[in-house]
């Protein structure tokens, strides 16, 4: 036979296998049809479960045999999807009215996994079998299944909303699904009100329908995510666990979770919180206990004494799932198309599946009934003629014969002769005859009534209000999700003491904040106070004084900024080291904080000024900083043999001092500077002589004057007045005098006579000082002694501390 090569183009071929797939996962795999609310793996398990006669009133079976029966019947594809599918539908913090009665394990709100198959057992609920109700009545379409030995239904007749009652989610190929569950009556309640008006506004049926309803409760703060999913289709809400304040027998107060959000895992939940506090990222809670029983959910978080409860409330809402944004999706298939659909639109889509449900199972009884009558008028005339229809069945050769002159002889039907000759020798018995007579009367009456329900739509949808209200009353029960208004966002900011602090990071990257009240002033030359327990091979490199209330943003040697609140800083004595820093900033090995900048307002700044080891500058708008992801962005590009050492907020017209480490100052203008974006590297400030290096740089600011301190100890004052305004690239004027005893210069800063400072060394002392107890001294100067350093220690920084 001679072979027949079909050319195609590779492009073609993937487009057409693609589209071929991606429909497969759309229609028959992820997403639920908008009618029984149910993807084709849901729908198989209950059919084939109703078909095997798990009924919630028989016993249980293992449910393995329903795996292998789904799998050989309707469903080609892994048991374990199959068997997770089935155990979804019978966990109540999964599904709102779960539609299987499991006996075993199930699994748990903690994640732990359900038993194996061939352990667990499985029936129908009752609730479930409403969804099949009347299926046999010819309600709902039948398929072929996969290998076309047998039907499968395409759609459940689903008495109740199932859609809407238990909720959906799934992804498929470019498009997703998630429905919340919702309450039964309020559901059912709505749906009523459509049908009797179905010009009802989405407003109203959403006074009817607040919002969803989760299996787990749990409170949605605002209605505004609600409104735009019921309208639009597509919408976010924020889900709160329910969270209440006690206290203990012994007076502490504890935090108590009773509820968490749906989807939430509450085992690692808790694992979570618990590193936040291991990591000193949430500070306050002493112990975590999870005390939940058979009774119901129990967290308890045990507080330190003092510490605000309604802080730790906000810390836990904003760092873990305790609080989680929940987004809502109405998308289901709609005639095998997929369609994104408002919350009334999904309602009348019920309908009309119910109103052909109704229609049909109304013509199916109708049709049975008109054969029952036929055949009991058949009945009635043969009992009036009962002797000559005996005779002639007597006379007959064979049931064919008799059947043939009966209908010749009294017109009978052929399916009332066959009947007639059936019938028992019994119901000749005037009993007998007296109960067929009524059966027709009945039989007549229920004709009468059909033909009144098929009638018109109006009573159709009658029919199906009145089970509606029954299907209500019986499985419908009180809301479990609570819904608040929308709450002034509280700002942990807002509920923190404001406080300066002394910041202080060492080289080995460890950070910590400490009350600047725990340090006393002291005299120029003392020798300071221990603020840190640092290993030998460890020292302070960078210190600084914030409020609280500020935001840092720290700058590595390599040009990236993050963003940092100061209270999000442990809180430590003057002996801890502090924490990793690594535990707030998301830094590449490579990198390490070179400088900061604290940001107080919006409006306090309009630009950030970068300075670099080689000398260069770089100014920035303000404004690129607004939103730091956690991974941090970049502030200046950084060629690899410069690194950046400080930067500072400006507002665009100030003028600015660069120092060196070998005494060079250069004051210029801020405006010869030009705003770039954070890619560039910047401008050349200050030119440099062979082995010097920038040291810092500080604004000139109007009654305050420069404050220079050594690496060995050493400071001054200086008038700003003593230094005139270059251009940028020169090297500028002398500003102090280097000599072996002064070393090198370590900072500068711009401070005022009513103001105070604090120098750190790198083996952690400490000393706070007036500025009015620094002489001012001339350009060449070689400063004062400002604090006695030990053999082997050097200061490491120096700070104002902001009043």
């Amino acid at each position: 036979m001679k072979e027949k090569v079909i050319k195609t183009y590779i492009e073609d071929e993937m487009k057409s296998s693609y589209l071929t797939y991606a429909m497969s996962v759309i229609v028959s795999r992820a997403l639920p049809d908008v009618r029984d609310g149910l993807k084709p793996v849901h729908r198989r398990i209950l059919y084939s479960m109703h078909e095997l006669g798990l009924l919630s009133d028989k016993p249980f079976k293992k449910s393995a045999r329903v795996v292998g029966d789904v799998l050989g019947k309707f469903h080609p594809h892994g048991d374990q999807a199959v068997y997770d599918a089935l155990v979804r539908m019978a966990q109540d913090f999964s599904m709102r009215y779960p539609l299987i009665d499991g006996q075993g394990n199930f699994g748990s709100i903690d994640g732990d996994s359900p038993a194996a198959m061939r352990y667990t057992e499985v029936r129908l609920k009752q609730i479930a079998e409403l969804m099949l109700k009347d299926i046999e009545k010819e309600t709902v379409d039948f398929i072929p299944n996969f290998d076309d030995t047998m039907k499968e239904p395409s759609v459940l007749p689903s008495a109740f909303p199932n859609l809407l009652v238990n909720g959906s989610s799934g992804i498929a190929v470019g498009m997703a699904t998630n429905i919340p569950p919702h309450n039964m009556v309020e559901t059912i309640n709505a749906i009523i009100a459509v049908i009797k008006n179905p010009k009802i506004s989405i407003k109203k049926v959403m006074q009817i329908i607040p919002g969803p309803d989760f299996p787990t409760g749990g409170i949605i703060v605002g209605s505004e995510g609600i409104e735009k999913a019921y309208t639009t289709g597509n919408g976010q809400i924020k889900l709160r666990a329910k969270v209440n304040i006690e206290k203990t027998t012994a007076g502490k107060e504890i935090i108590v979770v009773n509820e968490i959000p749906y989807q939430v895992n509450k085992s690692r939940l808790i694992q979570t919180i618990a590193s936040y506090v291991k990591e000193r990222k949430i500070d306050g809670i002493t112990d975590i206990r999870d005390e939940s029983d058979r009774d119901g959910l129990r967290i308890v978080f045990e507080l330190k004494r003092g510490v605000y409860p309604k802080v730790i409330m906000n810390q836990l809402f904003k760092m873990t799932p305790l609080e989680i944004t929940y987004g809502i999706n109405l998308l289901a298939l709609d005639g095998m198309r997929p369609v994104v659909m408002n919350i009334k639109e999904l309602i009348q889509k019920y309908i009309e599946h119910r109103v052909e449900i109704v229609r049909r199972r109304t013509r199916f009884d109708l049709e049975k009934a008109e054969k029952r009558a036929h055949i009991l008028e058949g009945f009635i005339k043969a009992l009036d003629n009962i002797d000559e229809i005996i005779q002639i069945i007597k006379k007959s050769k064979n049931p064919k014969e008799a059947g043939d002159r009966l209908i010749a002889r009294f017109s009978f039907s052929k399916e009332q002769a066959d009947a007639i000759l059936e019938m028992r020798l019994a119901r000749l018995t005037a009993l007998e005859r007296d109960m067929i007579e009524k059966e027709y009367e009945y039989t007549v009456k229920l004709i009468k009534k059909i033909k009144e329900i098929l009638k018109n739509r109006k009573n159709i949808l009658n029919e199906n209000v009145k089970e509606l209200k029954e299907i209500s009353k019986k499985f419908g029960d009180e809301r479990r999700t609570v819904i608040i208004d929308e709450e002034e966002e509280v700002r942990l900011e807002d509920l923190i003491v404001e406080e300066d602090v002394v910041v202080t990071i060492s080289h080995r990257g460890f950070i910590k904040r400490t009350p600047i009240s725990a340090f006393r002033h002291q005299s120029r030359g003392g020798v300071g106070v221990n603020t840190s327990s640092l290993k030998e091979d460890d020292f302070i490199e960078h210190m600084f004084v914030a409020s609280t209330h500020d935001r840092i943003l720290f700058i590595t040697n390599r040009g990236r900024a993050y963003s940092v609140n100061v209270h999000e800083i442990v809180s430590a004595g003057k002996g801890s080291k502090g924490q990793s820093i690594d535990l707030l900033l998301n830094m590449n090995d490579s990198e390490k904080v070179a400088s900061y900048v604290v940001l107080r307002s919006k409006h306090d700044a309009d630009y950030l000024l970068f300075l670099t080891k080689n000398g260069y500058v770089k100014k920035v708008d303000i404004g690129e900083f607004e939103n730091i992801r956690k991974t941090g962005i970049i502030a200046i590009g950084i060629p690899e043999e410069d690194q950046v050492i400080d930067a500072i907020t400006t507002n665009g017209e100030d003028e600015l001092i660069i120092a060196t480490s070998m005494g060079n100052a250069l004051r210029i203008k801020e405006s010869a500077i030009r705003a770039m974006g954070r890619s560039a590297r910047g401008v050349i400030g200050i030119k440099l002589q062979e082995g010097d290096e920038v040291c810092g740089f500080t604004k000139v600011v109007e009654g305050a004057s420069m404050l220079v301190v050594t690496e060995n100890g050493f400071g001054k004052r200086i008038e700003y007045k003593h230094f005139s305004v270059h251009g940028r690239g020169t090297k500028g004027q002398k500003y102090f005098k280097l000599t072996g005893r002064t070393g090198k210069a370590s900072g500068i800063l711009s401070i005022s006579n009513k103001e105070s400072f604090v120098i750190i060394t790198e083996r952690g002392m400490m000393l706070k000082i007036r500025a009015k107890d620094i002489p001012f001294m001339g350009k060449n100067a070689s400063g004062v002694r400002i604090v006695t350093i030990k053999d082997g220690d050097r200061i490491a920084d120096v700070a104002r501390i902001v009043e």
